[in-house]
């Protein structure tokens, strides 16, 4: 499939304000071309690098479309923008990846029924749109099992634990929708993910394996390389790989998976755009998710993903102002530490507002570090 390149000097369109965006920027610019964002807000961290910032609510469609007519790609930082927006977007311009595939992974009936129809490995499942189906899907898939809502989660939000089926009532009176998904608790060994993009002539490029741990269900650390067997290694990047040409993705997208204590993966979610977990590919390879993300959508041959140092990423949530501002001289006086800010302005607990990355010898050593610089981050430790 051939395509007409977008060059450097054009004007790429990201719909969403937030630090995806900004990094996503911040590559753009790099390289040459000019940035238009639209959210619903002011001052985001994505329009605070970009050319030009547009506020205007998603389901503005008719803004949606004016705004799609200023640039010459329209891409997305996050899956909460409408399919609909996405379809007025694409009235104007080339939308990467696709309003279809931004369609099914958003909510996440679409996308496990997507999965389990392709043959991808998943937990077992049931759609919920009652107490009553719901009861029945815990006769069927057994406890414990974890209750979500069908769309707009992330980061734990919209989740209940079912322990029993005793728990099943409360759990399905907490998450306040019409709308649920069951699925079976994964007993699992760790939690991994794949950063991928494929380009409009179809070429595939994955960063590896990344291993994540989590924290209040918000990814807390991540380190690459992945402590994990070649074979898992292999496994893990052909499901990625696989799950790209079904969805026909333009651009990047995460696959999160479990890795079970049997050895075998699950897939968990996916992230139609660059993930929290590729952040360390900023710093630590030829080319970062973000810059890939740019040369997918853009007709561009796509990177070299080559980890040029084992690195560990740590996120800095909001929590750490609590006391107040924290020591960022303490952390840079590591020196193979990269700091991150995404220039939010009111710091809240569970908030996202930067992260850590270290490179060194082994990935093992890298995580020490980062640990070490974000502990240091406070001024009352």
């Amino acid at each position: 499939m051939t395509a007409r390149i977008i060059p450097p000097g054009a004007t790429v369109g990201v719909l969403g304000g937030g630090q995806l965006g900004r990094m996503f920027a911040i590559a753009a610019r790099r390289m040459g071309y000019r940035v238009h964002t639209l959210s619903p807000d002011d001052d985001t961290p994505t329009g605070q690098v970009a050319d030009r910032e547009i506020r205007a609510a998603y389901d503005d469609l008719d803004a949606v479309r004016a705004f799609a007519r200023g640039v010459s790609v329209v891409t997305f930082e996050f899956e909460n923008v409408s399919a609909a927006a996405a379809e007025a977007a694409a009235e104007q311009a080339p939308v990467r990846p696709a309003g279809t595939v931004l369609h099914t992974t958003q909510n996440r009936l679409r996308e496990k029924g997507f999965l389990r129809r392709a043959g991808f490995p998943v937990a077992p499942f049931a759609a919920v749109r009652s107490r009553a189906e719901l009861e029945q899907a815990v006769a069927a898939i057994g406890t414990p099992a974890v209750l979500k809502t069908a769309g707009w989660g992330y980061d734990g939000k919209g989740q209940a634990k079912i322990s029993t089926p005793e728990d099943a009532a409360a759990a399905w009176e907490a998450l306040t929708t019409d709308e649920a998904i069951l699925e079976a608790f994964v007993d699992f060994e760790r939690e991994v993910s794949v950063v991928a993009a494929r380009g409009v002539d179809g070429a595939f490029a994955a960063f590896g394996v990344l291993a994540n741990d989590h924290t209040n269900h918000i990814l807390d650390v991540t380190v690459a390389p992945a402590p994990v067997p070649p074979e898992v290694e292999r496994a893990a990047v052909e499901i990625a790989r696989g799950i790209l040409e079904g969805l026909e993705v333009v651009g990047v997208l995460c696959v999160e998976m479990f890795l079970t204590r049997s050895g075998s993966l699950l897939i968990n979610e996916l992230a139609p755009r660059p993930h929290n977990s590729g952040h360390l590919t900023f710093d630590a390879c030829v080319t970062s998710q973000f810059e890939q993300q740019l040369r997918a959508i853009c007709g561009l041959p796509l990177g070299s993903t080559e980890l040029l140092r084992p690195a560990a990423m740590a996120n800095l949530l909001g929590d750490l102002w609590q006391d107040g501002e924290p020591d960022w001289a303490a952390a840079c006086r590591h020196p193979a530490v990269k700091l991150h800010l995404y220039g939010k302005a009111a710091p809240r607990p569970g908030r996202k507002m930067g992260h850590l990355t270290a490179l060194a010898a082994d990935p093992a050593e890298a995580r020490r570090i980062v640990l070490a610089a974000r502990k240091a981050l406070s001024p009352h430790p």
